[in-house]
């Protein structure tokens, strides 16, 4: 097992691993402990009930963090015509079709979010194993395979902070929700916003306890293990 530097372990000693923490609480120690020279994320992580091996219990959604998430999301839209046009008025990075596959099968991945009008799905299926297991895949369940008349609306989320979140393989639901450099407050309605999309998108098939641990974290720092009842009771007014 590696062994953590000395700015690690002074920090950590700042946490008291044998309790838990409540969301604002969490939110004002790691403040605290994020001391490196550049502006960490803070993260999430949610340990699930869910059992990933059905399709019936994957966790999977978007919401919007009202305070985005310290950084612009570079967008991608496989389009063309008046739809292209549209993307590229609303602000996309990178808009085409034929172009833009090429470049992808040739390894260029320099975006964030791959958004495609439905009329251009039958091209970009081939791109599937490259992008589909980067999350980089348009796919009507995470709102990224988009009709035109939606594009300028779904660009501008994307832009001010659309998150996808989604269950890895041990069932663990890994998100940004800011920066350290971000207020408190901030912090707190973007983790307010992200707990209360994935409470409500809850898989039916999911029995028993729903999110059974959960951490908050910057990139650098240990984590803060939250206090589940006064987390799962955030709610978006």
């Amino acid at each position: 097992m590696a062994k953590h530097g000395k700015r690690y372990r002074q920090i950590a000693g700042l946490i008291d691993n044998n309790r838990t923490y409540e969301p604002e609480e969490a939110v004002e120690a790691i403040g605290k402990i994020a001391s490196t020279k550049f502006d960490e994320t803070v993260e999430v992580h949610l340990r699930t009930g869910a059992d990933v091996r059905h399709s019936d219990q994957q966790v999977r959604g978007v919401t919007v963090l009202p305070h985005g998430l310290g950084k612009t999301q570079r967008v991608l839209v496989f389009a063309s015509g008046e739809a292209a046009e549209g993307a590229r008025q609303a602000g996309a990075d990178y808009v085409g079709e034929d172009d833009l596959i090429e470049k992808i099968e040739g390894g260029w991945l320099e975006f964030e979010v791959g958004l495609a009008v439905p009329e251009i799905m039958a091209k970009i299926g081939k791109l599937g194993k490259i992008l589909g297991r980067r999350g980089l895949m348009p796919n009507p369940r995470t709102g990224t395979l988009v009709q035109a008349k939606d594009l300028p609306r779904i660009i501008d989320e994307v832009k001010k902070g659309r998150l996808e979140y989604r269950t890895d393989r041990t069932a663990i639901i890994h998100c940004p929700v800011g920066k350290a450099s971000f207020s408190k407050s901030q912090i707190m309605d973007n983790l307010t916003a992200l707990i209360d999309a994935i409470m409500h998108s809850k898989p039916e098939g999911v029995k028993g306890t729903f999110i059974r641990k959960a951490y908050l974290t910057t990139t650098m720092g240990p984590s803060v293990e939250l206090e589940l009842g006064s987390l799962l009771a955030l709610k978006v007014i």
